[in-house]
């Protein structure tokens, strides 16, 4: 008994010894790695004192200090990133979900300021200001023919609330210039682009990014959308770079039982952290699709991880983005700021879906381009995981796969005919859009009055071969040369495309959507899917 006793006793004295040693030698690297810290530290500051005090032409201290920081983080990881301080609140303002000032949407017209909305409750509607008024003076500055660009048009009409800002408006019809004093108010900025029933039974909601507000928005879009009926869901997150990951939860949240894990994060100075749904999801039953594409990443990434995880829906479209990395706001004492990689993100089966960045920023931003080259976007036999980073579904056991995006159940190749390149011309040389906004500006009222509510627009406006003619005119006029086969080829979509902007500036953004996406692959696809309850389910199904 007493050997016994006596053999226990030196086990505890051994664990404790060893408990002890790692305790000094993380201790001992934590001393060592803030020791370091502290001697570059002085290092580059008695560098940036050497510079100012004996270089031989004058140095811009700030500039070099800001560059210097920058070139570090580029060492790190492509999403550690630095932040100016004049560009830090505009870079908030979309995941704020608001910002301030007078509540417009605008286009640079002929060299003169357009309206081309007023969002709903803002204060330029409040005042009576409308679609297609002209903007001529601010302030008493006047602003038509001086060569106004977006960002001029932005530090002369955002700015605090409360403040005041007088215009001049020239508005069709009127005689003369009408005066308009508007106080300034925050402005929602809206994460959800549409919400609408794809037929009597399947929604279609449509998120651009993750911000303060996307939940609440999801949550008004998905209440409409019960009372219509709706049993099965399309959530596209196509081209949505992510955002916050707190709103990712909670967008996943809506689709999976209480208590079931959405997402981990871990990091060599960030302990791992397990973030869980609660039970208090819209949308827990039914059949689900998300849409997914390259452009789909980090919070995107979260949510259709975590549905694919625990088989909750069906994937459709091409291989995500691959952004796995969590980053942190840390401000500098100027104002500036850093988003600074602290962890890696897992989906609930553990996979951490970053692609490789060990070749650098430059690479790895070119990693789309090479996409392309090796055929990924058009056949899902293209598309090569790494054998040792396979992970299964919690549910079905299915394979997926980390180490570089969320890769769909359902492929669907992209598009790049190039019979498309000539309608591209045209619309990066502004030709498309600028004819809508000449077209809406003569028709608007014709149109209105024949066509009151959108549902009549859609079923009875269509766009005329002579609209088109315009278009390839004015882009002969810009030095693009007629393309007969590529026009033929792309007649309909650029039809479609121009009533879809009608649409939206006549009706709404959620009506551009009805109508843009009109037979679009992807949302056709999720509808057969939908529609074919065995189908559904297979896809659900391991084939092992």
């Amino acid at each position: 008994m007493h050997n016994l006793v006596m053999k226990k006793t030196q086990k505890l004295g051994i664990y404790l010894i060893l408990a002890i040693l790692l305790v000094s030698s993380a201790n001992f690297a934590v001393a060592q790695n803030q020791e370091a810290v502290q001697k570059n530290q002085l290092k580059f500051a008695r560098l940036l004192r050497l510079v100012d005090s004996y270089y031989v032409d004058t140095a811009n201290i700030d500039k070099l200090t800001e560059d210097a920081i920058t070139n570090l983080l580029s060492e790190l990881d492509p999403h550690s990133t630095y932040i100016s301080k004049e560009e830090v609140d505009k870079m908030n303002e979309p995941l704020k979900g608001n910002f301030e000032g007078i509540g417009i949407s605008f286009n640079i017209f002929k060299d003169t300021l357009l309206v081309t909305t007023t969002i709903s409750g803002g204060p330029s509607e409040k005042v009576g200001l409308r679609a297609g008024d002209r903007i001529v003076e601010v302030d008493g500055k006047n602003i038509a023919g001086t060569g106004l660009k977006n960002s001029d048009v932005f530090d002369l009409l955002r700015g605090d609330k409360g403040t005041q800002v007088d215009l001049k408006i020239l508005r069709k019809g009127m005689p003369e210039l009408l005066d308009f004093s508007i106080i300034r108010d925050k402005i929602p900025i809206f994460s959800l682009d549409a919400s609408y029933m794809l037929d009597e039974s399947t929604g279609y909601i449509k998120l651009n990014k993750f911000s303060a507000t996307t939940n609440d928005e999801f949550e008004a879009a998905m209440s409409e959308l019960k009372q219509e009926g709706v049993k099965n869901l399309v959530l596209d997150l196509r081209g949505n770079g992510g955002g916050y990951l707190k709103t990712a939860i909670e967008i996943a949240d809506q689709f999976l039982d209480d208590n079931k894990l959405v997402v981990y994060t871990s990091g060599t100075n960030d302990s791992k952290r397990d973030y869980k749904a609660s039970g208090k999801g819209m949308f827990e039953a039914g059949n689900l699709v998300v849409l997914v594409d390259e452009g789909s990443a980090s919070a995107s990434e979260i949510v259709s991880g975590a549905i694919q995880d625990w088989d909750r829906g069906i994937i459709i479209g091409r291989r995500s983005f691959g952004k796995g990395l969590v980053q942190k706001p840390f401000f500098l004492t100027d104002g500036s700021m850093v988003r600074l990689t602290t962890a890696h993100y897992y989906t609930p089966s553990g996979r951490c879906i970053q692609k490789p960045y060990d070749e650098g920023v430059s690479e790895y931003r070119k990693e789309q381009y090479s996409r392309l080259e090796n055929g990924e976007m058009f056949s899902a036999d293209s598309v090569h995981f790494d054998e040792s980073r396979k992970h299964k579904t919690l549910v079905n056991g299915r394979d997926v796969y980390g180490g570089g995006g969320v890769m769909p159940d359902i492929f669907i190749p992209m598009d790049t005919s190039h019979h498309y390149q000539y309608i591209n011309k045209l619309r990066r040389k502004q030709i498309t859009y600028n004819f809508v906004l000449d077209y809406v500006d003569k028709n608007r009222t014709d149109i209105k009055n024949k066509y009151p509510k959108f549902e009549d627009f859609n079923s009875k406006f269509e766009m005329s071969d002579e609209d088109v003619d315009i278009i390839v005119a004015n882009g002969e006029k810009e030095g693009i040369e007629k393309d007969d086969e590529s026009l033929a080829f792309t007649l309909d979509n650029l039809k479609r495309e121009l009533k879809a902007y009608v649409a939206r500036d006549l009706y709404t953004r959620n009506d551009f959507y009805r109508v843009y996406y009109t037979g679009d692959d992807g949302i056709q696809k999720a509808l057969e899917v939908i529609e074919n309850q065995k189908k559904y389910n297979n896809l659900l199904v391991s084939t092992e």
